[in-house]
């Protein structure tokens, strides 16, 4: 086999017929570069390397079971993999991100969630609850750059880079995240007590 001429698509048709080679190969071709994203997300080689071979389990019980839609681009498929791994591992290990505005404030600082100090602990659990609600009814690209920046720490360069952007781009995406953020958490208070949040 002459490597340097077979395509990934190729590589998947053999291993589906049955040549354990043709996934190896894949594996050898792509590993450092899902590595490296998924390396720049968590920060730890370790766990990078324990994602690293859940990302390509997960790969192969997916075109095992036929679910692989071959249109030629299997290395964005398995970075994408390997990539919601890395950042649904911050999101278990982490109760609620810190999202600052574009003024250095704390989203919860731009509402008033608790009006009375008995029911500050449980309002302000149903705020959390309610910022994760929204951040996930985000556009995926802006959801993307909001989580790896508040919940992951990541600088810009290093959301660009693991994301495949420029830093522009992402520094875009997450602006119109925090306004679109902050647009639904207000609706959200004013329409729970509009005496409580006035305009």
């Amino acid at each position: 086999m002459r490597k340097y001429k077979v395509s990934d698509s190729e590589l998947i048709s053999l291993y589906i017929n049955g040549n354990e080679e043709g996934f190896k190969e894949l594996l050898n071709r792509h590993k450092n570069r899902v590595f490296t994203t998924i390396h720049l997300i968590v920060k730890d080689r370790y766990l990078a390397e324990d994602l690293l071979q859940e990302t390509f389990i997960k790969a192969v019980n997916t075109i095992k079971s036929g679910r692989y839609n071959d249109e030629g681009k299997f290395l964005p498929w398995i970075l994408r993999i390997g990539h919601n791994l890395a950042i649904d591992t911050f999101r278990r290990a982490k109760r609620y991100p810190t999202v600052l505005m574009e003024d250095g404030s704390n989203i919860f600082d731009t509402l008033e969630f608790a009006e009375s100090p008995v029911e500050d602990k449980q309002i302000t659990q149903d705020s959390v609850n309610k910022l994760k609600r929204h951040i996930q009814e985000l556009p995926e690209s802006q959801k993307q750059v909001l989580i790896m920046r508040s919940y992951l720490d990541m600088s810009f360069k290093e959301i660009a880079d693991a994301t495949g952007v420029s830093i522009n781009t992402a520094l875009g995406r997450m602006r119109y995240a925090l306004i679109n953020l902050k647009k639904k958490m207000t609706e959200n208070s004013l329409a729970y007590d509009k005496n409580n949040y006035p305009r």
